[in-house]
């Protein structure tokens, strides 16, 4: 006798699953708050929602987080021509100056709909070249560059083809971009200002690369601020990276004559190489040589002795870079404009009047 399998009947069975609602659609949430699809359309756009009327913009974000709306952003980008993407560029993500930095470009970018694209380049012009051209590859709506150096013909290159880009914490020469940074030569000025009062009148620098914006104008302000006291600014030494190392290789020249009694560094790992530099040398900071650095960066007041530092806001850089290349993404900005962001000497124990 021949068995039968017997044949499934999953239209009967009580653990069918129930059917996938659809997704709700532009159409719904323009139905659903009573406009337009084009006006719906533009209300969930942050780069149009200002033809919007604010309280119209308001109840169609109402309704579609009700509805469980979400922009497609490949449908979008095939309607703008615009990935929404931003590749970013920095130099070393080890350093504690850029995640901040970084972070406050993603948030702003978001905000807008945006995704940020980041690369880290070493401080390398052949990497940085080379991730710059795959992201154009990717079709990046525009840059913001952590890298430029301050002569750099990459970013010369690029502007001249009309590429939006904006400049964070560093600058180029000649170049019609706009620019987020510190304010370096403020920040540098009121250093010098702090250790003169403590009663030092032999103060060194310890300078960051010259090929690089924040190296040139830190070491141009600190002549400055020494020239505005009456006082000698040739103890310089040009470190030949942001590095601790390089910091530590700098200071060890400085001090095998007669040290400062001060020594104003270009960045926060560079003064960590200072420190360094004196327990190698059997000095005492700040009893022997007080030491100042740049960028106040995370932790700093946890060293032995806690870093007397140049405060930057390096998440408000990121944000305001995020910005200005939305607003030249979307025609309200077309001129270049630089933006120097205020900055604070915070004070701590590693700076004290002079022994000598």
């Amino acid at each position: 006798m021949t068995s039968r399998r017997p044949t499934a009947n999953f239209s009967a069975s009580p653990h069918t699953l129930p059917a996938v609602a659809p997704r709700p659609t532009l159409r719904d949430v323009a139905t659903a708050a009573g406009v337009h699809p084009a006006t719906a359309s533009r209300a969930l756009n942050e780069a149009t929602r200002v033809l919007v009327r604010p309280a119209t913009v308001e109840r169609v974000r109402e309704v579609a987080a009700a509805l469980g709306y979400q922009v497609n952003p490949i449908a979008r980008s095939l309607k703008t021509s615009r990935s929404e993407t931003v590749g970013v560029l920095v130099p070393d993500l080890t350093n504690p100056l850029f995640p901040p930095i970084v972070r406050g470009i993603e948030d702003a970018l978001a905000e807008a709909g945006y995704t940020a694209l980041t690369a880290n380049t070493d401080n390398d012009p052949a990497r940085t070249a080379s991730s710059f051209a795959v992201m154009q590859a990717r079709q990046v709506d525009g840059f913001i560059i952590a890298t430029a150096l301050l002569d750099d013909p990459l970013v010369h290159e690029a502007a001249q083809r009309g590429v939006p880009m904006v400049l964070v914490n560093r600058q180029t020469e000649h170049l019609d971009a706009s620019v987020v940074a510190g304010d370096d030569a403020t920040g540098i000025a009121r250093t010098i200002d702090h250790l003169v009062e403590l009663g030092h009148r032999d103060i060194a620098h310890v300078a960051g690369p010259l090929t690089v914006s924040t190296g040139a104008v830190r070491l141009r302000a600190f002549r400055s601020a020494m020239q505005h006291h009456g006082l000698p600014d040739d103890r310089i030494v040009v470190a030949d990276s942001y590095s601790e190392a390089a910091g530590r290789t700098a200071a060890l020249e400085l001090l095998a004559g007669q040290p400062p009694t001060a020594v104003v560094a270009g960045n926060d790992l560079l003064a960590i190489g200072c420190y360094d530099a004196l327990e190698e040398s059997g000095l005492r900071c700040p009893d022997d040589v007080s030491v100042v650095g740049f960028n106040d960066m995370p932790l700093v007041s946890r060293l032995r002795p806690p870093l007397t530092s140049v405060r930057v806001p390096q998440y408000e850089l990121g944000v305001e870079a995020a910005r200005l290349l939305l607003d030249r993404l979307s025609g309200r900005t077309p001129t270049a404009r630089v933006v120097l962001l205020p900055v604070s000497l915070v004070v701590r124990g590693s700076t004290a009047p002079p022994s000598r």
